[in-house]
């Protein structure tokens, strides 16, 4: 069992298996393992941090939990809220659609529908702090939320014979970046190069590393809408001066046409967010890295982070598909 944030209480995530993928072995030119976050409780790697925030907020008198969500840290609040038994309302944007609602639902939570993107309904979701013991859980930007997306790089040493080369990531607000920084820290493999995955209309990391400072979008037109955030954690941009980060934009047909992919490689149907990291070692982009000398040649092997599956379906990948024209 790898060691958790937080002290005795038992965590609400799992530890997630750490496979080897052939066939993304073989598009990628290297070994690569697959962290696979898409089986955790909540279907995604949420729950590690939200889980950890909403337990050191119960244990200091919490009567409720307020969420600004796309989706997944919604429902990872939710569940989590669930488990203490308090109650939660999530505040979600209309763009998230109807599956994030219904677990929402299903899980107890009360769900308000407010604004196009995350940030609409993150405003939205201030307003209803107001109440007396009520404890807001960023989906992102926060220090508890970092400590516990920690754990996962520890289950990683734990897992792995040798340190690996690369570690393949998606970023949406930068929550995953930050912890996954920190974990490499702790277990002293601040040296690993991260490759951090976004799609066209979601960069807003992208922009605020080429930038130097932080970058707002004026909207977002990606179909990855859990990576929407038009403004990434201000820590995200901080980190790049810790690790080597290297931003790469995957247009939206590669997301999805990665996540098909990988669903008949892997048998695991994961969402477009996902598809951005799986879309870097399908499309060539990681050996071109190496051509740029930007990743080391040979590359031992690769993690990827497959970061969740909750919000999306056969159904939902086909609308996917039609809207892009792939098919």
């Amino acid at each position: 069992m790898a060691a958790q944030p937080g002290g005795c209480q038992k965590p609400f995530h799992v530890v997630s298996p750490v496979l080897e993928s052939l066939p993304l072995s073989k598009a990628a030119g290297t070994k690569v393992f697959m962290k696979l976050e898409n089986v955790q409780p909540t279907g995604s790697f949420k729950i590690r941090g939200i889980g950890h925030l909403c337990q050191e907020a119960a244990k200091k008198g919490c009567r409720q939990f307020v969420c600004s969500s796309g989706g997944n840290a919604g429902v990872a609040a939710a569940y989590a809220a669930k488990k203490l038994g308090l109650p939660i309302t999530v505040v979600i944007p209309s763009t998230s659609g109807p599956i994030p609602k219904r677990k929402l639902e299903e899980l107890g939570a009360t769900v308000e529908v407010y604004g196009k993107a995350f940030d609409d309904a993150n405003k939205r979701a201030q307003e209803l702090l107001k109440t007396e013991g009520s404890v807001s859980i960023h989906p992102f930007d926060d220090p508890l939320v970092w400590q516990g997306h920690t754990s996962l790089v520890w289950e990683l040493k734990d897992s792995l014979e040798t340190k690996p080369d690369a570690i393949v990531l998606s970023v949406g607000g930068g929550g995953l970046l930050a912890g996954v920084v920190e974990g490499l820290k702790q277990v002293g493999w601040q040296d690993i190069p991260i490759i951090a995955a976004e799609t066209q209309g979601a960069h807003s990391f992208h922009e605020a590393l080429k930038a130097g400072r932080l970058v707002t979008l004026p909207d977002i037109t990606s179909v990855a809408k859990c990576l929407g955030a038009k403004t990434v954690a201000a820590r995200a941009l901080q980190c790049a001066q810790e690790c080597q980060i290297i931003s790469q934009v995957v247009e939206d047909t590669e997301a999805v046409g990665a996540v098909e992919q990988f669903l008949d490689d892997e048998r695991m149907l994961v969402q477009p967010a996902c598809g951005a990291a799986l879309a870097t070692l399908y499309t060539g982009r990681l050996q071109r890295l190496q051509r740029e000398g930007k990743l080391r040649t040979p590359l031992g092997s690769v993690v990827v982070v497959v970061c969740g599956g909750g919000n999306v379906n056969t159904a939902h990948l086909r609308a996917l598909k039609s809207q892009l024209g792939m098919e």
